[in-house]
């Protein structure tokens, strides 16, 4: 077991997410791995293509690593990498859905195996799963959800921190890219959380909601933002000053964090990505990718107006007595 590593005299500023845009651990590790080793990344402005912020990717720059993906098999001979240097927690989405909703995404079978790898890797309590999107379909039945979360729980439990779930949101564009979805009625979120959290429950599996004020605590599912210092912090040994969690959408009440990906450019092709207007511009544009450049799409653009972000201190402290981590 390596020794552990204390972060003891450093101040980390910013907390770095990869996988809200869009999958980077499944199609742009290479990329992903290269920044971290130039210790740099470029990001241009979802609404001012134009506009791009210059974030350092230093230990000294950052508090945590936050990683989001549907299959870590690609960067998991590399991932220390990037933990033997920085903090780090990993969320695995593994939903009941086959190919017709998410055609690009490994089947469960061998999403669970890979979760188990990260776990061993990395520690569980750095692991959490994600199972959602939740969401209707005439194929995807309440009793389907719960007959496949029953079954993935009971895998799963030994080797994550927790699983979050969230409802569907019903997007304007997923009646065209999802005509068959069908919207989760106040019933039938109440059904599914009861139901979810029993299965839970039975597995000493700790769940949570994600996006929602509704209250679900009665099945014993807490409301907790999923991404909160105080969840990272625990996770990697450190402590973290008070700091007010704003949230990415309302609902959300998780600790703000600075996404290096890019819109349009996952080409999983999942029915319900709020990330893609189209999967067809999605696969254009990763024809743009050049794993050598700064950005994740194509490279410097006449105009380009590139700030320094403002990394602020969180003002982390070392929690000396943690026991030794996995990957530290």
């Amino acid at each position: 077991m390596p020794a552990a590593k204390t972060f003891w005299g450093r101040l980390r500023t910013t907390i770095i997410q990869t996988g809200g845009r869009t999958d980077t651990v499944q199609y742009y590790s290479d990329w992903l791995l290269r920044r971290f080793e130039e210790g740099y990344v470029l990001v241009r402005n979802p609404r001012y293509p134009h506009l791009v912020t210059r974030y350092d990717l230093s230990p000294d720059k950052v508090d945590c690593v936050v990683f989001c993906s549907k299959d870590y098999r690609p960067i998991l001979p590399r991932l220390h990498e990037v933990t033997d240097r920085f903090p780090a927690y990993f969320f695995y989405t593994i939903t009941a859905y086959g190919k017709d909703v998410e055609p690009g995404v490994p089947p469960i079978e061998a999403g669970m195996e890979t979760l188990k790898a990260l776990s061993a890797q990395v520690g569980r309590q750095r692991v959490a799963w994600r199972y959602d999107p939740v969401l209707l379909t005439k194929d995807y039945t309440i009793p389907r959800h719960l007959e496949t979360f029953g079954a993935m729980a009971r895998e799963l439990a030994p080797f994550v921190d927790k699983c979050i779930f969230s409802f569907v949101e019903m997007y304007r564009k997923l009646a065209v890219n999802m005509p068959g979805l069908r919207p989760v009625l106040p019933a039938q979120r109440r059904e599914l959380a009861a139901g979810l959290g029993a299965i839970a429950a039975r597995y000493g599996l700790p769940l949570q909601i994600c996006g929602t004020d509704q209250d679900f605590s009665r099945f014993g599912i807490r409301p907790s933002g999923c991404m909160t210092l105080e969840t990272l912090g625990k996770a990697n040994g450190v402590v973290f000053k008070e700091r007010a969690h704003r949230g990415m959408r309302p609902g959300c009440h998780c600790i703000e964090a600075r996404d290096i990906g890019a819109y349009d450019s996952c080409p999983n092709g999942c029915r319900y990505c709020y990330a893609n207007t189209d999967p067809r511009l999605a696969q254009k544009n990763y024809c743009l990718h050049d794993p050598a450049s700064p950005f994740l799409l194509g490279g410097p653009e006449p105009g380009d107006e590139v700030h320094k972000a403002d990394q602020r201190p969180f003002a982390i402290t070392a929690r000396l007595d943690d026991p030794v981590l996995p990957g530290f």
